[in-house]
């Protein structure tokens, strides 16, 4: 097969580029519409609110009910003895087969960071000798400095694991600075480490964890245990829980809310596979990641869009599995409350830059390589992305404004004070009211998630790891919906994003 075009390649025709202003032009054309017809037709406005506040009640339920089921899952399947379960099904011993290859991309974490998670990696108990771990590190960030933490590495783990370690070279031709072009480069490094040594490459599963990651003890064994028992084992992704615990009790009340919205939004898709795009920590049979080219280099969301390029490449035959044992990684804590606020905006406007997939989706979907995937399948992937990301920036927006300014308008004009107007804010009011259930459960079952208390917090701290959720409608609209509606605006406008990394602090 011929290798898919790059999106460097694809942004310079015409059509691409129309593609990538739909998202956009239609968040702003609702804001705008909005905004006009609050002052000429408030009424409708005010119909239309009371329909929408509706549709998030119901969207509401509907987390409700997922983040239940997967709730109960995740706390079956991450108790569970995943490596004890391997040994009783496997009297072949078909799992001594397989290798893990565990990438780590790094910039300039700390030797303190990496140590915590070679720590974790060396305590799984699935065996040692049976992962090789690719420690990445980029040239941009000081080739001497990340060769130094390296080593230091080498020399407490390299008993335990096989480690290479790759320097990624500053300005590569068509690449674009991030994690992608990192893990592009180390992996054809890492492939010819495991051809040396003669491992086939249908017994490789390939793990693409951010440096932080701190992997469940059962977490190998689990994957391990999944691709075994798959009906396709090399046609499917594997995506775990991810949580954003590794310092959590460090971190401010809006960080952690942040951090457990990101964990329960994964959670409601896990139980939906059929909806599933891999995010963050990520795992891949090596010959799907072969067949696909590898990482994208010159895209900024390279996790979930490994998903699309196998999607695309397999004409829709290839899917995302779920594993409901987690990976921990660090909140976007910085040293001060500010540098918090502004790691945080930066990571969910990286993550909402994940808009970038839908011209890639349309592109291939109806003129490239994925005209052969069934149409039902375009449809739902085109509607599962587009209604996501289009709800993340505007929800909150129109919620927070629409709900209220043709609600005033029409109350400064007596002739206009019909029945609907004077109902429909008690019509809000409850419709609002009943999806605060949404931010209980949420408050209930992040309790449990909390890593154990540090000795030296009051036990009435869980007093106040229950009242930071009240900051839940602030965090939707300062760090959901506006970073959202900055990522669609900048691909409306062709000014594209950049990698950033958030600083891993402690």
């Amino acid at each position: 097969m011929l290798p898919l075009p790059t999106t460097t390649a694809l942004r310079r025709t015409r059509i691409f580029r129309v593609f990538e202003m739909i998202p956009g032009a239609v968040l702003w054309s609702t804001f705008l519409v909005g905004l006009v017809l609050s002052f000429v037709r408030p009424l409708w406005v005010v119909l239309f609110m009371v329909c929408f506040s509706f549709y998030w009640l119901l969207r509401v339920i509907y987390f409700v009910v997922y983040v239940s089921v997967a709730w109960r899952r995740f706390r079956r399947e991450s108790q569970r003895d995943w490596f004890a379960q391997l040994h009783a099904e496997d009297a072949t011993d078909a799992w001594k087969r397989v290798h893990h290859l565990i990438f780590l991309p790094t910039v300039r974490e700390s030797t303190e960071v990496l140590r915590q998670t070679f720590r974790a990696l060396a305590a799984s108990t699935y065996p040692n000798d049976r992962c090789t771990i690719v420690l990445a590190g980029e040239e941009r960030a000081g080739r001497d400095a990340f060769l130094e933490r390296a080593r230091v590495i080498q020399e407490e783990f390299g008993g335990i694991f096989d480690i290479v370690v790759t320097v990624h070279p500053s300005d590569l031709p068509g690449e674009v600075v991030g994690k992608g072009s990192n893990l592009h480069f180390a992996a054809q490094q890492a492939i010819t480490h495991m051809d040396a040594r003669g491992i086939p490459h249908e017994n490789i599963i390939v793990s693409a964890f951010d440096v932080d990651t701190v992997v469940h003890p059962q977490y190998f064994a689990c994957l391990t245990w999944t691709f075994l028992h798959h009906p396709d084992p090399l046609r499917t992704s594997y995506q775990p829980v991810a949580l954003y615990s590794n310092n959590m009790w460090e971190s401010p009340a809006f960080l952690r809310v942040a951090a457990f919205g990101t964990t329960f939004w994964l959670l409601t898709e896990l139980v939906r596979p059929d909806r599933l795009f891999t995010f963050s920590s990520h795992a891949m049979p090596l010959p799907a990641l072969l067949d696909v080219g590898l990482w994208e280099k010159d895209i900024v969301t390279e996790d979930s869009r490994i998903f699309l390029q196998g999607f695309i490449r397999y004409g829709g035959a290839y899917t995302v599995t779920p594993l409901f044992v987690p990976v921990s990684m660090h909140t976007a804590k910085a040293e001060t409350l500010w540098g918090s606020a502004v790691n945080l905006y930066k990571q969910q406007r990286r993550w909402a830059w994940g808009v970038e997939h839908f011209p890639y989706m349309c592109w291939h979907f109806f003129l490239g390589s994925g005209r052969a995937i069934p149409l039902g399948k375009k449809v739902k992937y085109l509607w599962n992305l587009s209604e996501g990301m289009y709800s993340w920036a505007s929800a909150p927006i129109l919620l927070f404004l629409f709900s209220r300014l043709p609600l005033s308008v029409i109350h400064g004009s007596t002739a206009d004070a019909t029945v609907l107007a004077q109902t429909a804010p008690f019509v809000l009011q409850w419709l609002l009211g009943i999806g605060m259930l949404g931010i209980m459960v949420s408050a209930l079952f992040s309790l449990p998630l909390m890593p154990p208390r540090p000795g030296a917090r009051h036990p009435l701290t869980i007093l106040g790891l229950l009242l930071q959720w009240t900051l839940l409608p602030v965090t939707l609209l300062v760090f959901g919906a506006i970073p959202a509606v900055e990522a669609q605006t900048r691909l409306l406008l062709g000014k594209y994003l950049g990698f950033y990394v958030a600083e891993k602090s402690r």
